[in-house]
């Protein structure tokens, strides 16, 4: 608009009124304006950025070592002015610039994008990108799938813990399509779950639903696991597996992972990020956490609220029910029976025999295996769920029945040995810290570090003896009969009567001489009857 200006400022056509409107354009004052035109008619390069300062010779600019060193220190630039004077004083290069002057330069010659990311790293700097968006395209054509982890305390047998939820959703429609919800850390059956109730599309999960062409994850170990592959496969699903720490990349799930913390998890009982007075905040003795049940069907009525009621901005007043609804692409379904077996594991064949099924190590029975022993099955189950599993014909693949682990514990048994192993993980852990409950005494100069806590040269002595003596009762054979006590009228050194067994009374015994006072051996002792010992 300047240029502009200028052409008409020296056709003779610039006018008062034509300066003030374009200010009012640009936001600036009237002789702002004015001074821009004048710069501009000294030099035409300044019409290009008005209102920037013209470069003049001996002008600071950023160097690669300025930028090293914002990187150095994390955009700093006071630390990076003391260095660089401090590297001026040692005879490496020529003395800063005023620190204002230093910040007027790195603001002109560097991005706000690269100020960030000197400072923060890459992520800070993605915040100032510009991300194109995906065009719409249509149902069933393109799904994200993600977990998050819910800010909320809820009770899992007796214990406060956060849930996990995996869902998928669709990107043309930001429908739902499928969730499944996990007291601890999802696995590969949290989301084989989660995709069975996102395929089908009878109820209770429907009208959502139908096999997706393609599906995006993020080059999690679950998604990306043996079981879940070969259930895509099968389910003839393209896996578009994304870079890594790249959100931006599957937008839609990211969208709704926000929104549900903001819409939905903010305002249960149990928010663990919720602000609370206090130095140091905590969570109120008396609050009353969510059970497991009862949040799992509060997040299923709030997923039914966002597909048949909630109107996103993408979809201009429409609910995702409603656009999916008007979008007349064909569904490809799949029978329930068949997806039940597609999402299973296969453990390869195995000998029914008249035990059952051998399976890790367990036997597994079944009221249809009555007259089947010899016949050649294959196994396939659902992971972490080894209760029971599935058997198929080796040669047809027909499916035969389920089999169930025989001679199951009950539930009282599985409890108490849940607690002697949570009791014995408390007292390694106990034993563990108080081994390593080191102290180091605080330095005020550059000095070695000193542990702290004294210790005696005879306590230190006494506590290596004992370990010892504790290691050598171990290679102790139990069979070895200790020697007995000499008789009473021999004299025997205090450090070796304390290692000799009394001796019964009534029996005579034989063992070697004390030293002579004169340091040397005493002869051989005898018995009663004159024989040499």
């Amino acid at each position: 608009m300047v240029r502009r200006l200028l052409a008409l400022r020296r056709e003779g056509k610039l006018t008062t009124g034509r300066v003030r409107s374009a200010a009012a354009v640009l936001g600036v004052r009237e002789r702002a304006v004015w001074r821009w035109l004048a710069a501009a008619e000294r030099d035409e390069a300044a019409g290009l950025a008005p209102g920037e300062r013209a470069a003049y010779p001996g002008r600071f600019t950023v160097t690669d070592e300025v930028r090293a060193l914002l990187a150095l220190w994390q955009g700093n630039v006071a630390a990076v002015h003391r260095e660089l004077t401090a590297r001026a004083a040692g005879g490496e290069g020529e003395p800063p610039p005023s620190i204002p002057t230093l910040h007027r330069a790195i603001r002109r010659d560097l991005s706000p994008g690269e100020r960030a990311g000197l400072a923060g790293g890459e992520r800070a700097a993605r915040k100032h990108d510009v991300f194109l968006a995906r065009p719409r395209g249509w149902r069933n054509q393109v799904w994200e799938t993600d977990h998050v982890q819910a800010p909320v305390l809820v009770d899992v047998d007796g214990r406060a813990r956060r849930p996990w939820i995996t869902w998928f959703t669709d990107c043309a429609t930001n429908a739902i399509t499928g969730v499944a919800v996990t007291p601890v850390h999802p696995s590969r059956e949290s989301v084989l779950a989660a995709l069975r109730s996102a395929v089908l599309r009878e109820d209770p999960y429907g009208p959502f639903g139908g096999v997706p062409e393609k599906i995006r994850v993020d080059r999690g170990k679950d998604f990306l696991s043996r079981t879940v592959t070969a259930a895509f496969d099968l389910l003839d699903v393209t896996v578009e597996d994304l870079p890594a720490y790249t959100p931006h990349l599957k937008g839609t799930v990211e969208g709704l992972n926000r929104a549900v913390e903001s819409m939905f998890l903010a305002a249960l009982p149990g928010y663990a990020r919720q602000p609370r007075p206090g130095k140091r905040p905590a969570r109120p003795k008396d609050e009353v956490l969510l059970g497991f049940e009862d949040f799992t069907a509060r997040l299923l009525e709030w997923t039914r609220w966002w597909n048949t009621e909630h109107r996103p901005a993408p979809l201009r007043g429409r609910t995702p029910l409603q656009a999916w609804q008007d979008d007349p692409t064909p569904l490809r379904d799949v029978a329930a029976a068949d997806l039940w077996t597609f999402t299973l594991e296969d453990a390869g064949a195995r000998m029914l025999t008249t035990r059952g099924i051998r399976f890790k190590k367990r036997d597994y029975v079944g009221p249809w295996m009555t007259g089947q022993a010899g016949l050649q099955v294959r196994i396939r189950f659902m992971p972490h769920h080894d209760h029971r599993i599935e058997v198929y014909h080796a040669a047809t693949g027909r499916y035969l029945g389920p089999a169930d682990l025989a001679d199951r514990a009950t539930e009282e048994q599985v409890s108490a040995v849940r607690r002697a192993r949570a009791a014995r993980a408390r007292r390694l852990k106990k034993d563990l810290e108080a081994a390593q409950r080191e102290r180091y005494a605080a330095a005020t100069q550059a000095e070695p570090p000193r542990r702290l806590g004294a210790l005696t040269g005879a306590q230190a002595d006494a506590e290596l003896a004992q370990s010892a003596d504790a290691g050598l009762s171990q290679l102790a054979l139990p069979d070895v009969v200790p020697p007995a006590a000499p008789p009473a009228d021999w004299r025997t050194p205090a450090s070796l009567a304390a290692l000799i067994t009394p001796a019964p009374s009534g029996r005579d015994s034989t063992t070697t001489a004390p030293d002579s006072p004169d340091g040397q051996a005493a002869r051989p002792t005898t018995r009663e009857d004159g024989d040499a010992s």
